[in-house]
């Protein structure tokens, strides 16, 4: 079974490169552009790690985090913000967060994160 990536982001551009990457590394993905959707995908799909964007609008990065928790409280997040805030990225790392990214990115520091977050089952 292949392991499942969410990905959160109310970007379009920045969904399609880090599903397009996923995807060609194996894993089954998963998009969101809001936080009704991600709860919704994470209530129906549970997937393994989701990459969270921390600036959505409507409900922002913390509460998208704080909901998932609630439905699956060892889901494993990995955020992403375009902002220096630090008192954001500390408030989500106290709430279970493993790790954070500044955006712009470099893919393959998400690649390495995601890898040594769930590694792949061998056959």
């Amino acid at each position: 079974m292949k392991e499942k990536i969410l990905i959160v982001d109310d970007q379009f551009g920045i969904r399609i490169l880090l599903n397009e990457v996923f995807q060609k590394e194996g894993y089954q993905t998963f998009q969101a552009a809001n936080g009704v959707q991600a709860l919704e995908i994470v209530t129906n799909h549970q997937p393994d790690l989701v990459l969270l964007d921390m600036k959505i609008p409507g409900m922002d990065g913390i509460e998208i985090l704080k909901r998932m928790k609630v439905i699956e409280p060892e889901i494993r997040v990995i955020i992403m913000t375009a902002y220096g805030e630090l008192d954001m990225i500390q408030e989500a790392k106290d709430l279970g967060a493993l790790t954070h990214f500044a955006k712009p990115f470099d893919i393959d520091d998400i690649r390495a994160a995601v890898r040594k977050h769930i590694p792949q089952k061998t056959n």
